[in-house]
């Protein structure tokens, strides 16, 4: 969550409330404390994704191997000190913050539409500061990665905030390292910065929650009226606003303005207003409308750990704990793995769709005036149909209702107002039973399982010939060949650039990695880069729900993509430079480039997609890759246009004709959903 300016306030008008530690030092003081086992320090994962991700390049997707080696070092850093790391994600958004997600998600669209607009007139990504997009699917793949370097990674249930404050008081852990002003107001352990974090000596800033109470003369038990007074993800400023404006005009009365005058003005009312033996209890102290103190009891009862209680309240039950809304459709013993999994960072959406049957997706880098690419979202629809399939029922049950998932997804011409209801579809060709997939020990289960994954991505016909790729590669072709099929307006040389970047990634030290450049920033490649990316997270839920066939580091971009090199590959394809160049001389790339390139190209064949070359006019003059030294001169081939095919109306067509999407106006190509979903209420 976070409250409205807290953080600027410490940090701005009572700087003795921002406290500089030594963590090696803090380390050493916790385990004389706690002799039992290591100091532990639990990590808010999403607070910490902008501090990692300070890879130079950013727009092109994602590079991969070297957020890895990022994470390795702020990994060996912190044990090197003695101090043991426990990370957490939000594994779900509820209702209670929906409404600021999708403020935060409709602000973010606004600077990606000024990202693009920034790469189509100067050829480059912006230099940093407001316009920043953080690479698709940072969050997930964070998990997984952690994971692999040995690391304890969870995934919350509920509020990530509160199982973060919950997890570190219950276990007597050192501290809590993120960038959020809530786990100021929850009474648990001290909360420190990573924005201030300097790990070469070890030292960041932490937030002194007694110390604000001193300067704010409030006890602790005040701070969470103190933060739904000022506005947070639960209590928004405009619920309270009467309230504060109230509250700042007395203060005013008595005291010269000054600067943080909002927050000693809140906390001034709630000390004229705090009950005492024998008084008013609560929040009837606080002459509110029925409205605003249901708004502060919600809020309140949001900040309270187990055990604790508030003098504002007149109980202190606890927040409702998560209610498995789909249960009925899946055995106890599918909940329950699937919560395990979830819980352990081992899974993607699965949990999601089976406990309360809602998924969401941030924003992915799209072009709103892209006419060729459908969103990530539309595109991708006919796979989650399918995932969704496996999961839960196909068919109306006997009253005649038919199951559906609420999507909330960020894409190009949605306005986020209502989630939209996506029904769930079965295989193409297999019927598999979930139970069987999931905990099956029979020898052939592995097969099936890998059958079921492939005929999610609509390949189940080409498992024989598969065989011969390791699972990186299988996962490359599925994703391209699923991008070709459905978007059906890419282009020979953009499957060239998707699969020569795939095999050169696997040829690359890190160090060649981190001499990548690039002279122009294509903003078509931007895209299809970002659309690659999210077609793993897809494949890694389609993992999870076919029961793992595939070891999932294995899926993983750090495996099969790289941003910066893909934007190298997408330019040299499209200047027309052969083959031999694109692979740089190896020849073991070149055979397995060439054997991964015909299967593509076969399966798009045979659901009638034929895949020509259509060399693109770079946009700028100057499009030219850079790697290393070696300069790759533009070709300048005119842009020309194949034949289109009329989309089928069956597996393989384009998702956006096929699921209802249509282009809201044919220059912006907006999207939106033509009125064809059941509106069941399940």
């Amino acid at each position: 969550m976070g409250v409205k300016g807290l953080q600027y306030f410490m940090e701005t008008c009572c700087a003795d409330t921002c406290v500089p530690v030594d963590l090696k030092q803090m380390a050493v003081d916790h385990a004389r404390a706690h002799p039992d086992g290591p100091a532990t320090l639990v990590v808010d994962g999403m607070a910490c994704l902008r501090y990692w991700y300070r890879c130079e390049a950013w727009v092109h997707g994602g590079q991969w191997q070297e957020y890895m080696h990022i994470l390795q070092e702020f990994v060996d850093e912190f044990t090197a000190a003695g101090i043991r790391l426990v990370f957490f994600f939000d594994g779900t958004v509820e209702d209670q913050k929906r409404a600021e997600w999708v403020k935060r998600r409709l602000r973010v669209s606004q600077d990606i539409g000024r990202i693009f607009h920034h790469v189509k007139t100067h050829g480059q990504q912006p230099d940093g500061g407001d316009l920043f997009c953080l690479p698709s699917g940072l969050a997930t793949f964070s998990r997984f990665a952690l994971k692999s370097l040995g690391q304890e990674t969870r995934c919350s249930v509920r509020e990530g905030d509160y199982e973060i404050s919950d997890y570190a008081l219950s276990r007597d852990c050192m501290g809590i390292l993120g960038q959020d002003s809530d786990f100021v107001i929850y009474d648990a352990v001290p909360y420190l910065s990573v924005s201030e974090l300097n790990l070469k000596d070890m030292t960041t800033v932490l937030f002194s929650r007694e110390r604000l109470c001193q300067v704010l003369k409030l006890r602790v038990t005040d701070l969470p009226l103190l933060a739904c007074l000022l506005g947070n993800d639960v209590v928004s400023e405009q619920r309270t606003q009467r309230l504060r404006n109230g509250a700042l005009a007395s203060f005013r009365k008595k005291h010269r303005q000054v600067q943080g005058d909002k927050v000693y003005a809140v906390a001034d009312f709630i000390n004229v207003h705090h009950p005492s033996s024998g008084a008013a209890f609560g929040l009837s102290s606080l002459s509110l409308v029925e409205e605003e103190k249901e708004a502060l009891e919600k809020g309140i009862r949001v900040y309270l750990l187990p055990g604790q209680t508030s003098p504002w309240l007149e109980s202190s039950r606890p927040v409702h704990k998560p209610v498995c809304l789909m249960g009925k459709y899946a055995p106890a013993e599918i909940l329950q793995a699937a919560l395990e999994k979830h819980t352990r960072a081992e899974g993607f959406l699965v949990y999601n769709v089976l406990y309360d049957g809602v998924v969401e997706c941030s924003n992915t880098l799209e072009d709103e005036d892209e006419v060729e690419l459908p969103p990530q979202a539309i595109l991708y629809l006919p796979v989650r149909e399918r995932i969704y399939g496996l999961l839960l029922p196909v068919v109306p049950d006997c009253s005649g209702q038919t199951v559906s998932v609420k999507e909330w997804f960020v894409f190009p011409g949605n306005p986020l107002k209502e989630p939209t209801r996506v029904t769930p579809k079965p295989l193409n060709s297999l019927k598999p039973d979930l139970m069987a997939l999931w905990f099956g020990t029979e020898p052939e289960v592995k097969a099936v399982q890998t059958s079921t994954l492939l005929d999610v991505f609509d390949l189940h016909e080409f498992n024989a010939e598969l065989k011969r790729f390791d699972s990186p590669s299988i996962a490359v072709i599925c994703l391209v060949t699923y991008i070709a099929v459905q978007a059906r307006q890419l282009s020979l040389e953009d499957v060239d650039a998707y699969l020569s970047q795939a095999v050169c990634v696997r040829l690359k030290s890190f160090r060649e990695m981190q001499q990548l450049r690039t002279s122009v920033v294509d903003p078509r490649a931007v895209q299809l880069g970002s659309l690659f990316v999210r077609g793993l997270t897809y494949l890694i839920a389609a993992n999870t729900a076919c029961g793992f066939p595939f070891p999932m580091g294995e899926l993983m971009p750090w495996k099969t993509f790289d941003g910066l090199l893909f934007h190298s590959k997408y330019l040299q394809a499209h200047s027309g430079c052969p083959k031999e160049e694109l692979l740089e001389g190896s020849s073991s790339g070149m055979a397995l480039f060439t054997s991964v390139r015909e299967l593509v190209l076969d399966a798009c064949r045979r659901r009638g997609v034929s895949v020509h070359s259509r060399p693109r006019r770079l946009q700028h003059r100057d499009a030219r890759p850079v790697e290393a030294d070696d300069l790759h001169q533009e070709r300048g081939h005119q842009l020309h246009h194949s034949t289109q095919q009329e989309p089928r109306q069956q597996p393989g067509a384009s998702a956006h004709h096929q699921h209802g999407y249509r282009p809201r106006h044919p220059k912006r190509g907006r999207y939106h959903l033509a009125p064809r979903w059941p509106q069941s209420q399940n």
